[in-house]
């Protein structure tokens, strides 16, 4: 939800210096079952604007008509919609509506935080009644305990009928992809929708630019041996080079890295002789990067179009990172109720 929460922050940034007002709608509890969960969020600007969304469309209305009452009074409310009766989806939502300014120091520190590759926590403090009160509202902490309220004067009591809603957001996904083919260009481009950070590496031979990549974070060309990498937890590689030397030599390099998901095209004897030749090279190789090699990249839905594969790919790396076995939800069983 990182990357939400980022979008929300600059739009917000933007009427901010157009001298508009916004508030920040979060769902900070759940009794049931909703499209989505605790920790979603949406901006509402003064006159009307609304960027993100906290269900598949049906409560937004309702929150923004909820929002009058905030940029009138600038005091926080709680706002309940039973989903039961209107939704279908059996669930009870609490929703806070808080006054949202950003300053420069917080904006600084955001940005900062996301160039470091830094988590960081949001938390908010509700009743569970439909309320207006001065002591609600949120709360961001980075790293190195730099806390930061959304709204001037925000004074968390010890209110016994307080209750606080803690989320720890991970930095924005990360996908990096070696090669600058066309397959290569429709995977950034639908990467990027899903708000996942795309940085590109191609050939020193065929340099690519941005304006080659839609949605990505940067384009550059590198050789294995001069590759200098920033790959943590919250990073997935994809070698598609369809070139067989250089998807050799990335992945030596790689095993430096050890990223959890590495995805390689090719068939299934591509991927045994690249694993031999890899052993050839590299006699002491740590064979536990192996089993964070997936090839042939993607799950097997039928692909076959450039944008189909790229499909099956991401969803890879979902479930990789999810670590959730696919299976059509219509096989999920029902989830116990949440109190």
């Amino acid at each position: 939800m990182t990357h939400e929460f980022k979008h929300i922050l600059n739009k917000a940034v933007g009427y901010q210096k157009n001298g508009v007002k916004s508030v920040l709608a979060s769902v900070v509890h759940l009794e049931g079952s909703s499209y989505r969960k605790p920790g979603v969020r949406m901006l509402i600007t003064e006159d009307g604007k609304m960027t993100g969304a906290v269900s598949g469309g049906c409560i937004e209305r309702e929150i923004y008509h909820q929002s009058s009452s905030v940029f009138k009074s600038g005091i926080p409310k709680i706002m309940t919609y039973d989903g039961r009766y209107r939704l279908g989806c059996e669930g009870l939502l609490y929703i806070l509506i808080e006054p949202f300014f950003i300053t420069d120091q917080v904006l600084n520190t955001f940005l900062g935080c996301l160039e470091n590759r830094n988590s960081f926590i949001i938390k908010s403090y509700f009743k569970s009644e439909d309320v207006s009160a001065e002591n609600l509202g949120s709360i961001i902490e980075f790293k190195d305990d730099l806390k930061f309220s959304f709204r001037d004067g925000l004074s968390v009591d010890k209110d016994a009928q307080l209750k606080e809603f803690v989320q720890k957001l991970e930095p924005c996904f990360k996908l990096l992809i070696f090669g600058g083919e066309h397959d290569a260009v429709k995977l950034c481009s639908m990467a990027s929708l899903l708000g996942w950070e795309v940085d590109i590496i191609t050939s020193v031979k065929d340099p690519k630019s941005l304006a080659d990549f839609p949605g990505a974070a940067s384009v550059t060309a590198q050789t294995p041996d001069i590759l200098d990498l920033k790959i943590d937890s919250e990073t997935a590689v994809v070698l598609m080079n369809h070139n067989y030397a250089q998807d050799l030599k990335y992945l030596i390099k790689l095993k430096t890295y050890k990223p959890n998901y590495i995805g390689i095209l090719g068939s299934a004897h591509r991927r045994e002789k690249l694993i031999s030749d890899v052993y050839d090279h590299v006699p002491n190789f740590d064979d536990s990067i192996l089993e964070h090699i997936y090839s042939p990249a993607g799950l097997n839905i039928g692909a076959i179009t450039p944008e189909e594969i790229a499909l099956s790919i991401m969803s890879e790396i979902l479930s990789v990172y999810r670590g959730i076995k696919p299976k059509s939800l219509r096989e999920v069983s029902k989830q116990p109720v949440s109190k």
